[in-house]
């Protein structure tokens, strides 16, 4: 599930076609540490080819400056919404062909993944994701906006339970940052009892 201790950068992307965020984290140590964040944007006024391609010009660029070892982007699921849900399956499949272009892996996500790796809780939401991700990165502040939050918290999920324990530790000195790692044990911990039991 989590990806090789390799050199190059983990770039998180939370896909969309009005706004794209990006999230890249590299491993520092123990730690973790963001190299960039931030959105791509494209305007809702201009025609859906030119959105696309500019879009994909953006991660290229991405791509290319950061060098990532792999791509981590969220699974698309079900949306009530289905003009968001295709939007964000647009974004998604450039991110996917820009990767597979520049012969970088892609791994995917649920957002409820995300939210367990990153909080120890798969029902938490953005804000509480936000913070922890300020926390793990060891950032003076909450990184924004959310899309970009959420990119960096794909990286960190990716990067795996242990480097998210170290980099907790070494945030806030071993204190009180690690109930949610512990958290996230618990919640893997059982799964793995439920597969067993089958």
């Amino acid at each position: 599930m989590f990806g090789p201790d390799v050199s190059g950068p983990l770039l998180g992307i939370d896909p969309g076609l009005s706004r794209c965020g990006y999230g890249a984290v590299r491993r520092d140590g123990s730690a973790l540490r963001a190299i960039a964040c931030g959105v791509l944007r494209t305007p809702p006024t201009d025609e859906l080819p030119a959105r696309l391609a500019a879009l994909s010009a953006e991660i290229e660029t991405l791509v290319d400056e950061l060098r990532p070892s792999v791509l981590v982007v969220e699974r698309v699921l079900f949306q009530v919404n289905a003009r968001t849900a295709i939007a964000v399956g647009q974004a998604s499949g450039i991110a996917l062909a820009v990767a597979a272009r520049a012969g970088v892996p892609v791994v995917h996500y649920s957002p409820n993944e995300v939210k367990l790796a990153v909080t120890g809780y798969g029902g938490a939401d953005k804000a509480q994701v936000a913070v922890m991700v300020a926390r793990l990165l060891a950032l003076s502040a909450i990184p924004g906006p959310p899309d970009a939050a959420d990119a960096l918290a794909l990286a960190i999920c990716h990067a795996g339970a242990g480097r998210v324990r170290a980099a907790v530790e070494h945030s806030d000195g071993g204190g009180a940052g690690r109930g949610p790692v512990r958290g996230y044990e618990r919640a893997v911990a059982a799964a793995l009892a439920r597969e067993g039991s089958r």
